[in-house]
């Protein structure tokens, strides 16, 4: 028989129906066996872990098959406890399998020190910016006889008198005192010029 016969035939039809049968059906048992080793369909639903400590991280996950890691501690912020998840990766929501890890990062316990920025001779639209660019806020305002209007003419905190180059803790208030603009004459001086000019207009008489 000729092989174009033999590729016509009802044999060779047959045993490639056979052929095509035998490999559906590996193909469904083997994506059947990876659906089953992967636990395919068997989800789990990533719970908000926001504001909880590690101790709560890890009971709350432990329960449903999922693990945790700290990765790292960010800036602190003064609505979330100290040491509580402020991020966390997959978010809550998300659909993972068993047995995935949580990536975690947790509030610092305290603001870290910041270094108090020279602000000294500086406008106020100056100064405010640059303390809010090294993490300070800005505190009251009280304004002294001074030509050079809004110019920053001392800084302090809580209190105190400071200076550049002092280390606080980052998003402390710092009170600045400014020149009105205003130039100040002391009377008592101006009285003096007058009885300075009579005495020497005395003496010049009397000689």
């Amino acid at each position: 028989m000729s092989f174009r016969k033999y590729i016509t035939s009802r044999v060779f039809l047959a045993q490639l129906l056979a052929a095509l049968a035998i490999v559906a059906v590996l193909a469904y048992l083997f994506f059947h066996w990876i659906t089953f080793i992967t636990n395919h369909g068997d989800e789990i639903t990533v719970p908000n872990l926001s504001k909880l400590n590690p101790e709560q991280v890890e009971e709350k996950l432990d329960e449903l098959d999922l693990d945790y890691q700290i990765i790292d501690t960010v800036d602190y912020r003064s609505d979330f406890p100290k040491l509580t998840v402020v991020e966390q990766e997959p978010t809550s929501g998300s659909k993972v399998k068993g047995g995935r890890t949580i990536y975690i990062k947790l509030n610092a316990s305290t603001f870290k020190m910041v270094v108090v920025p020279d602000l000294i001779e500086k406008t106020y639209r100056q100064a405010v910016p640059t303390l809010k660019a090294v993490g300070l806020q800005e505190g009251s305002i009280k304004y002294v006889p001074y030509l050079g209007k809004d110019m920053v003419l001392e800084m302090w905190i809580g209190g105190k008198k400071i200076k550049a180059g002092e280390k606080v803790l980052k998003n402390t208030k710092v009170d600045l005192v400014l020149g009105d603009g205003k130039v100040v004459f002391d009377e008592s001086q101006l009285d003096t010029v007058p009885n300075t000019e009579i005495q020497i207009d005395s003496i010049s008489n009397e000689q």
